[in-house]
């Protein structure tokens, strides 16, 4: 008798858990509208990553700077005149930026106002949180300047470093925007 009624519970717990597990959560529809928000909201973060790589990928596009700042530690300056940016395009560099020379007081801001047909050691490197974009130019001098872009895929900013020998890096915060 005791393993009937033992069996008997085991078989309505067993019926219980089975008829729980299967009813569906009855949305309102706020609770609706908010899932079809995020679903959307989601899709749209992934198709804009998605442009941002292909934008990356084809080697066309264009660098808006925002700030710049002299490392390691200057002072933060910010840049309003929408004529300054870096182009990217078959292989082709257009670069006009301010840009802060000098290793050591005084420094002086300058304009960096090149088209350059080639550069060297163009390299396109895929990080967790984006892009890292290196080459490297001598813009028509005797010493070598290194710029490394580092591009945010989600959010479509981007930093620019710009190194040389003689002169302490210069690091520009922006945006990226496709060339037509």
């Amino acid at each position: 008798m005791k393993k009937t009624v033992i069996f008997v519970l085991g078989l309505l717990l067993c019926a219980a858990a089975v008829t729980v597990i299967g009813q569906k959560k009855v949305l309102s529809p706020k609770e609706e509208r908010r899932e079809v928000r995020e679903k959307r909201r989601a899709e749209r973060i992934a198709n804009y990553q998605k442009t941002m790589d292909s934008i990356v990928l084809s080697r066309n596009f264009q660098f808006n700077p925002t700030t710049m700042q002299r490392q390691p530690a200057g002072p933060m300056r910010q840049i309003m005149n929408p004529s300054f940016n870096v182009g990217v395009w078959d292989g082709t560099i257009d670069i006009c930026l301010p840009y802060i020379k000098g290793y050591v007081p005084p420094y002086y801001v300058t304009v960096l106002n090149y088209t350059v047909p080639s550069v060297e050691g163009y390299t396109t490197e895929q990080t967790h949180e984006g892009w890292m974009v290196t080459f490297s130019t001598s813009l028509f001098s005797s010493s070598t300047y290194t710029f490394t872009f580092e591009i945010f895929s989600q959010t479509g900013g981007a930093n620019l470093t710009i190194t040389n020998p003689w002169y302490s890096p210069v690091q520009y915060s922006g945006t990226i925007s496709q060339l037509y």
